[in-house]
């Protein structure tokens, strides 16, 4: 045995001599390898994966269940501060049905379940009505938390007071959800409104102007807001996206519009817009003449009356007439003695326009508009190099843009000087555009870099390592050149006996009893065993 375990110690001794570094290296690598994977897949076979058996608890509901735990022996640990249990994964679905069976988690608010458990005799109506609007919190928490983002809800109520006859007034109630949503959570418009429109509907009398929803950070969450899209023309965000919206098309317009004159990459737009979000909604009564020009208006009805008298002497004065709207006399008064009158009367009934408009304003006017252009001349360094022609078409171009955006009834008349405060062109070189010393970008991938690099190494490395395996079997045929010179060399020795098949045999026996005494032993007993 020990000479077993001597031969082996010497095979692998000369086994390991004779290795080189680099394979002496590949099998210490080769064994570390297998000596950590096999760590690896020990470790993750083995180990216990543990799972959340209850979303956020109370720490005092933590304490209650884990003592359960401890006593069935079950391996738990306590996380988040102690508001989460973890257990083993393969054990969760069985310890919550254990749990609840044994009435865990037991969160301690009210709900609908309480009256039908604990509904009996001798409650007043003070209690009965603590723990309805207790139940009716709960539940509607309940409702808010199925909502998408929402991890908890607080829901306070305040409902009016009962009057004791049933003509008064019941008022209205109020509700306020404090909401603890999932971070980076952003609700929708619909969302938003179906909040309002749960909350409303589930309490009796409670409007959805009396509801207050916020997050845990203070955010609130406007009803109105939500209705108009987030970004209604009454909301200061709705306002600056308007604003913005007209900048942008005035600023693409322009852009466009003078780049196709000078180029798109010799032309810089900015806009700048003063807009009135006032609304007016009015209503005019009008009253004008048919013929303006004569401030005459039209006939509706005419009456006319024609008195003559020949005869006796007329009494003193004037015949009396009614005037209506249009009243002519002509008479003629005689002496004292027998004479004629004569009295016409005409009545004539106008009429006039009468215009009644009920004018709506729209939701908002440019007020003011300014346009600034940055043009670079054809040659760069030159401004000069620019037409003057070119310059004032660029201007009278912005100032026709402006004189029809800008509101008449918002600004008034814009004279051409005040329009040409609000346009500003210049003429300069653009430095940003400048590619004489640009470099050229590389459109290779950096993948493709890394790649190449990886490749070019492996490629050096192959080559080094063919090198020097040509040089090591050029050194071994040259070594084995100089030792069959050497062997040629040798001179017989005289002494030394000639081999024949006897001391062949002779050596062989005495090797074999030298290095294997037990196959020696068992080829010595077949040969007595034959004789």
């Amino acid at each position: 045995m020990n000479e077993r375990l001597t031969k082996i110690k010497s095979d692998s001794s000369s086994f390991w001599q004779s290795r080189t570094k680099n394979q002496k290296g590949a099998i210490i690598g080769a064994v570390v390898a297998i000596i950590a994977l096999a760590s690896i897949l020990t470790y993750y076979s083995t180990r216990t994966t543990m799972a959340q058996l209850f979303p956020e608890l109370s720490t005092a509901e933590v304490g209650k269940i884990t003592e359960v735990l401890k006593a069935q022996g079950v391996t738990y640990e306590v996380t988040n501060g102690g508001t989460t249990i973890l257990v083993p994964e393969e054990q969760v679905d069985d310890l919550k049905v254990s749990l609840a069976a044994q009435g865990y988690p037991d969160s301690g608010e009210i709900d609908s379940t309480f009256f039908t458990t604990n509904a009996g005799f001798g409650m007043t109506d003070n209690e009965f009505n603590v723990i309805k609007k207790a139940a009716t919190e709960t539940d509607l928490a309940n409702l808010v938390r199925k909502f998408e983002g929402v991890k908890d809800a607080n829901v306070v109520i305040t409902l009016p007071d009962e009057g004791l006859f049933i003509k008064d007034d019941k008022g209205n109630a109020t509700a306020a959800l404090v909401l603890d949503t999932a971070p980076g959570h952003k609700f929708s418009d619909d969302q938003i409104k179906g909040l309002f429109n749960l909350v409303s509907m589930s309490i009796p009398n409670l409007p959805k102007e009396n509801i207050t929803i916020m997050n845990q950070y203070g955010e609130y969450y406007d009803l109105a807001a939500a209705e108009s899209g987030g970004n209604g023309i009454n909301t200061v965000t709705g306002q600056m996206e308007v604003k913005k919206t007209i900048e942008r098309d005035l600023q693409r317009q322009v852009q466009q519009m003078l780049g196709t004159l000078i180029g798109q990459d010799k032309v810089v737009v900015n806009v700048s817009a003063d807009i009135d979000f006032k609304k007016e909604n009015r209503e005019e009564t009008i009253v004008q003449p048919v013929d303006e020009e004569n401030m005459a208006g039209i006939e509706i009805s005419a009456q006319r009356i024609t008195e003559t008298y020949s005869g006796g002497a007329v009494a003193d004065g004037s015949p009396e007439a009614e005037n209506a709207t249009d009243n002519f006399i002509d008479y003629v008064e005689g002496t004292t003695g027998n004479g004629d009158y004569e009295r016409v009367e005409e009545t004539i009934n106008n009429d006039v326009n009468r215009i009644r408009k009920e004018i709506q304003e729209s939701p908002y006017k440019i007020r003011n508009l300014g346009i600034q252009v940055m043009v670079e001349p054809p040659v760069a360094d030159e401004a000069t190099s620019l037409p003057d022609n070119v310059r004032t078409d660029i201007e009278q171009i912005l100032s026709t843009i402006v004189r029809t955006s800008v509101a008449q009834d918002a600004a008034g008349e814009l004279t051409d000087e005040e329009i040409a405060d609000r346009i500003v062109v210049s003429v300069q070189q653009f430095y940003g555009n400048d590619s004489g010393e640009a470099v050229p970008e590389s459109f290779i991938p950096w993948w493709i870099w890394v790649i190449g690099g990886i490749l070019l190494v492996a490629i050096v490395l192959l080559v080094l390592y063919v090198i020097r395996s040509r040089k090591r079997k050029q050194q071994e045929e040259e070594l084995e050149i100089i030792e069959r010179q050497q062997q040629l060399i040798e001179v017989e020795d005289i002494s030394e006996e000639k081999e024949t098949e006897a001391t062949v045999r002779r050596k062989q026996l005495e090797k074999m009893a030298k290095e294997k005494p037990e196959d020696f032993a068992k080829l010595l007993r077949s040969w007595i065993a034959e004789d």
